[in-house]
């Protein structure tokens, strides 16, 4: 897949191995869990007892910690080799195979350009750190992804169900489960109806196995035995490898062939990190699917609500897109910028040197650095920026409110981050020359005020806090030595002013 030998790898290792082992284990440990992700989708599609061999995550019974510790040395051994035959194969079926396939059906598709080092000023790593903790996890994210690949496993089931006679192993009897959901409805309406007064024990009883059995079913269901059971297992086995095998094909090559297609019209025959292709590729490939799923649903409605609802769409997306022009272009470039200006340029460009600024770069690591800042601001204590973090988020992309986002965050923002990049140049280039000092000085003062205002901004955060926190203490121990006692008084509008001009009989503190 990417050209690379047994050899490179060696050398790799010997040139960098805590790097080349933590990327070998980066990569198993995405690996392991999309593949946990996948087992709990098919868990929630197939009949329970199905994947009777892999333990189910969600089981509230299932400690892992535990069975570590009181389980024997040869049961953990087993495990583990049942655990690398079965990630083994299954990389033998959806990696090694098909690019066996690739290779010989289509010779000039691979190696893919996975080039991390390039003489280009832009840093590739930093955009692909973007990739991996912005664009691919929005994808995977959505709600529409997920609903898709489940039906389409739902529908891969009911047809190896049919085709196999294997509906009733691996989806249960559907029908008798309705009829006897019925028939217990029924009987619950008719108990109801005769008992005027409900028994207290049975209504919490139940309520009880509700809240226990409300993750979905559990333990093992009962099915249907077909003839020739095996033969037909291992039919759905076969079945099952030739369907992966294809989707493990489509999944390499149609993602980058279009991310390919699409960017030669930008950089014509230049080699492009392969990342970045099939990013593009697979956004484009889930927008057409979007679309068109989108119009089916919209077609039964007929012409004129289809034009009303392009219309809403084209207006939601022009909002979006200035959102995210202002959200995501200006925001992240401007704090990139002035983390280049504060932390990076006075630690790697010497005095005695001009700094050089790559707007991309900064804008890449302007977006990583607002999506930590705005992770860490949900998660501390409430203020304005966290409330209004939460409104947008509240509100969606279909609410999308234009006016509430540039007035209550887009311009506060941005205007923050511009005077915190305007005021030190305005200083450093327009006051500190009227003050006649040196060249030396003034090229100290222009790299150094950036760094030394952030310094003085903090000291000036941590006194502010220390100033509250004596307040704090001042007050607890001048009520702890001096308060009396404190009085609850009703809050009444009429008699406010009587009662505040009353005479107390002793000290309170509302």
């Amino acid at each position: 897949m990417f050209d690379a030998t047994l050899k490179d790898r060696e050398l790799s290792f010997q040139s960098a191995p805590g790097t080349t082992m933590f990327l070998h284990w980066l990569v198993g440990m995405v690996y392991v869990f999309y593949f946990a992700s996948f087992i709990l989708l098919l868990r929630e599609v197939l009949r329970p007892g199905v994947l009777w061999f892999l333990r189910n995550l969600n089981d509230p019974d299932f400690n892992p910690v535990q069975e570590m510790i009181h389980l024997p040395i040869y049961r953990h051994l087993r495990r583990f080799i049942l655990s690398v035959i079965v990630f083994g194969s299954i990389v033998l079926l959806m990696l090694w195979l098909p690019i066996r396939i690739i290779k010989s059906l289509l010779p000039n598709f691979l190696p893919y350009n996975v080039m991390l080092y390039s003489d280009a000023p832009v840093s590739e790593l930093s955009l692909e750190l973007l990739l991996l903790q912005v664009v691919l996890p929005a994808l995977l994210e959505q709600g529409h992804t997920r609903q898709w690949l489940k039906g389409l496993v739902r529908a891969w089931t009911v047809t190896a169900g049919y085709l196999l006679d294997l509906h009733s192993y691996l989806l249960g009897d559907q029908e008798e489960n309705e009829n006897s959901a019925n028939q217990q409805v029924n009987n619950n309406q008719h108990a109801r109806n005769n008992n005027a007064i409900p028994v207290v024990g049975e209504g919490l009883h139940a309520a009880h196995q509700a809240i226990l059995q409300q993750g979905g079913p559990v333990g093992f269901q009962p099915y249907r035995r077909p003839l020739n059971f095996p033969l037909r297992i291992f039919l759905l086995i076969v079945f099952m490898c030739i369907t992966l095998l294809i989707a493990s094909l489509i999944c390499l090559t149609l993602p980058v062939f279009a991310g390919r297609w699409l960017m030669s019209f930008w950089t014509g025959t230049a080699k492009i990190h392969e990342l970045y292709t099939a990013a593009c590729g697979l956004y484009v490939c889930w927008l057409t699917i979007r679309a068109v799923t989108v119009l089916v649903a919209w077609m039964p409605q007929g012409r004129r609500v289809i034009f009303q609802k392009v219309k809403e769409w084209s207006l939601m997306i022009m909002k979006t897109l200035i959102v995210a022009v202002l959200l995501a272009g200006v925001v992240p470039l401007l704090l990139g910028l002035l983390f280049e200006l504060v932390i990076v340029a006075p630690l790697r460009v010497p005095l005695d040197q001009t700094p050089l600024f790559y707007p991309w770069q900064d804008w890449a690591l302007g977006v990583l650095h607002a999506k930590i800042i705005a992770a860490i601001t949900l998660m501390g204590p409430q203020w304005w920026l966290k409330t209004v973090i939460e409104q947008v988020y509240a509100n969606g992309i279909r609410n999308i409110d234009l006016h509430y986002i540039i007035r209550k965050l887009a311009a506060p923002v941005i205007s923050v981050l511009l005077l915190s990049l305007c005021v030190p140049y305005v200083i450093a280039s327009g006051v500190v020359p009227l003050l006649g000092v040196t060249a030396e000085m003034q090229n100290l003062v222009h790299r150094r005020i950036y760094p030394f205002l952030l310094m003085v901004v903090v000291l000036m955060g941590i006194l502010s806090f220390q100033v509250r926190q004596f307040k704090r203490l001042y007050e607890h121990i001048k009520n702890d030595k001096y308060l009396v006692g404190q009085r609850l008084v009703n809050y009444e509008r009429k008699s406010g002013k009587q009662g505040a001009s009353s005479p107390l009989p002793q000290s309170t503190q509302e």
